[in-house]
């Protein structure tokens, strides 16, 4: 069964269309970028096949679409014979609120209800929601799955995701925090538990996502407990562009100087700030670890102030399960950067943990990373989201 996998922007579509007749198969993955814009770009990469890419304007995400939908059926750049043979679409969908604890087949009622999370989502779900609708228009026999970032969050007890302020902003406006990245932290944990052959209902899990974007999630008994992201995924960890946790009052004092605009404040926070902001020079970490190399010192505090953010919410978490088994790293960052991962393990031995620098020497493999007389586990392991919707689609359309 061929499933196409769609993450929309709102100036974007990611894709993949994968074959889950038996063993996942990777066909083709993709990217429409510049929507909207005077000149937009389509890139395709079709497995054993060269890289196609166009510039073209792309007006809006219908035409997106068509461009993903043609060129996975072209003579020369294509995988399959017709769009007979995608059997199902999966949408990667931000928020879900309070509605979603579990992916669901999309009906009328769950558009409502995506729809419902646009005033609390506004940069994510009402893209998602067109990438729903175009789907609609293109391929209107083909069912569609919603799989949300929030859901695998939905676990967390109320004391984990109520703010201290007057509660009816939270029973009026459901102000609390919700977490997100669900569904790379659940797959990476229970693969974890099925490379180490342990029961996942027996253990307490902290797993780290990090990239661009980083949240780190207390999962005990496979259910989280906690997340490091809130009402929105600017809290938590500092990211890349993200400033992460901030003194509300500082906030506020920025915004009152500078006389900036609620817009503007999202924007600083959102993307000016982060790794990025204390650097100034990029939020690349690659292109940070150059320049810390040529003595940028503001590029070593940036990382620095990074790591110690990580390491603090492990501790954190630890203290929220009351011990840990397994310290997970993933994303682009926890599976491939060797270093950031040294300066995070580095004084976690209060918690049985032996690091081992020479196992630590591995990219983008699923991989213990401890000693073998470690009483906590780390490991590298690779997440794959596209997967995930993939799975889930696949076992709700059948």
């Amino acid at each position: 069964m061929n499933i196409l996998v769609l993450n929309c922007g709102s100036s974007s579509i990611k894709y993949q269309l994968l074959d889950m007749a038996q063993t996942p198969v990777l066909l083709a993955k993709g990217l429409v970028e510049k929507i909207g814009l005077p000149m937009g770009n389509f890139t395709h990469k079709p497995e054993g096949k060269e890289k196609w890419t166009i510039e073209q304007p792309i007006a809006d995400h219908t035409v997106g679409m068509d461009l993903i939908l043609k060129a996975l059926t072209d003579t020369n750049h294509g995988v399959i014979q017709s769009l007979d043979e995608i059997k199902a679409v999966g949408h990667r969908i931000a928020h879900g609120g309070e509605y979603f604890s579990h992916s669901v087949v999309i009906t009328p009622e769950v558009k409502e209800k995506i729809q419902a999370c646009c005033e609390i989502a506004p940069l994510h779900n009402p893209a998602h929601l067109k990438g729903i609708e175009t789907m609609e228009r293109l391929l209107p026999e083909v069912p569609q799955v919603a799989v949300f970032d929030t859901s695998f969050h939905q676990t967390l007890p109320e004391k984990a995701y109520i703010y201290g302020i007057p509660y009816e902003y939270y029973s009026e406006y459901k102000i609390r925090k919700y977490g997100f990245h669900g569904t790379s932290h659940k797959f990476v944990a229970e693969k974890a538990c099925q490379i180490l052959g342990w029961n996942i209902t027996k253990k307490k899990i902290i797993t780290c996502h990090l990239g661009n974007g980083a949240s780190i999630t207390a999962i005990n008994g496979g259910k989280s407990v906690d997340t490091s992201m809130g009402f929105t995924p600017v809290a938590g960890l500092v990211m890349g562009t993200r400033c992460g946790d901030i003194d509300s009052g500082a906030l506020l004092y920025i915004c009152d100087k500078k006389g900036l605009t609620p817009a503007e404040a999202v924007k600083l926070t959102n993307k000016e700030s982060g790794v990025f902001g204390i650097s100034g020079a990029s939020s690349d970490f690659r292109e940070l670890e150059a320049a810390v190399e040529n003595g940028n010192k503001r590029a070593e505090l940036a990382l620095d102030v990074f790591a110690y953010n990580v390491k603090k919410y492990i501790g954190a978490y630890a203290a929220v399960l009351n011990g840990v088994d397994l310290i997970i790293f993933t994303g682009g960052i926890g599976e491939n950067n060797i270093s950031v991962r040294k300066a995070i393990c580095n004084g976690l031995s209060y918690l049985g943990v032996n690091f081992d620098e020479k196992a630590n020497q591995v990219r983008g493999e699923d991989k213990i990373i401890s000693a073998p007389d470690s009483r906590t586990l780390l490991m590298t392991i690779t997440t794959d989201e596209e997967l995930v919707i993939a799975t889930d689609t696949l076992n709700l359309v059948k």
